[in-house]
């Protein structure tokens, strides 16, 4: 709950910041004609919806399980994650390309670009200080890992995905500064076409990982081995255990795991016996590991979970007949 906690606040400041920026640099692209000021505008703009996109989907993430969705909608996140990641490469990247290429084929002086300089620095501000928001929320939480070791492991793409939307958005103003310079400077008004385009692809770039990630989320992805080991830690103590086999795991959402595991129990317990220890393993998961929210369990043989275990490690080390429940 407190992660999510950070996550609103990290997307709320980044809603704010983009939707005053958006509001300036479309005035400032109006007034002076500038491509890349306008493709920076259409770029916050689309950041503000996505920032209430994310929103939405940690909303629709927190709902209970239902008929139609016993296991919780976790995965809501994941989704909505993918269609921003979607909206950055169609709507950011493809109408910053489109003014790019237009700006370039027909080029118009800019005007007042005092104008322009003072907006963009202003914008500066406004999105680092959006930008450090993210940066110090992302930095408590992936711990000692690198940054993109962190964001491969990460099972929370809101907040991620903030930072590089507005890292994005910092390289994008650099770029338009850059444009807009050389445009004044040396007369050439294509160069702020040709700044436009610039900032279209580290808009693509920034929206393509964003999609690998969460089209990672989305197929399922294993809770890390410190959640892997602890489940099998409890399983194995529990004195009707014989041996804990293994665990198969699977996020549905950031704080959401559902684990299958394999026991072998001791001898000679009966299917009561069984069915209690099952409960005892399901109370000390939900205190010692709560983010696993459904818990299944096999009886299962220490060699044939082996067994099993080889054929999804090396499918093509041979077949045999279908698990059976």
């Amino acid at each position: 709950m407190a992660a999510q906690s950070g996550s609103r606040f990290v997307i709320f400041a980044a809603i704010a910041g983009n939707l005053l920026i958006a509001v300036t640099k479309f005035a400032a692209a109006a007034y002076t004609g500038s491509s890349a000021m306008l493709s920076e505008g259409v770029h916050s703009l689309v950041d503000t919806g996505n920032g209430l996109l994310l929103l939405y989907g940690l909303h629709r993430a927190a709902q209970p399980p239902d008929l139609m969705h016993p296991l919780g909608h976790g995965r809501e996140l994941y989704f909505w994650s993918f269609i921003v990641a979607l909206l950055v490469f169609a709507l950011g990247a493809g109408v910053a390309f489109y003014e790019g290429i237009i700006h370039m084929l027909d080029p118009e002086p800019i005007e007042n670009p005092l104008i322009n300089y003072v907006v963009l620095a202003l914008c500066m501000v406004f999105e680092g200080g959006s930008w450090l928001v993210a940066l110090k929320e992302f930095r408590r939480s992936k711990g000692k890992l690198g940054y993109i070791e962190a964001v491969r492991r990460s099972k929370d793409p809101s907040v991620y995905t903030v930072l590089f939307e507005d890292s994005a958005a910092l390289l994008g103003l650099v770029i338009a500064f850059v444009g807009i310079s050389a445009a004044h400077y040396f007369e050439q008004p294509w160069f702020d076409g040709a700044a436009s385009i610039g900032i279209s692809l580290i808009l693509g770039a920034t929206a393509v990982f964003l999609a690998r990630e969460s089209k990672g989320l989305l197929m399922g992805e294993p809770a890390s081995r410190d959640v892997q080991s602890s489940i099998l830690a409890i399983a194995q103590a529990d004195h009707a255990v014989e041996k804990a086999n293994g665990v198969l795991t699977v996020h549905l959402g950031p704080e959401q795991v559902v684990a299958g595991l394999s026991l072998d129990f001791v001898d000679h317990l009966s299917a009561a016996d069984i069915e209690t220890c099952v409960e005892r393993l399901e109370a000390r998961l939900k205190a010692e590991v709560p983010e696993v929210t459904a818990l299944f369990v096999k009886p299962q043989t220490s060699q044939l979970w082996q067994e099993r275990r080889e054929r999804i490690v090396n499918p093509d080390a041979g077949t045999a007949a279908p698990d059976s429940e």
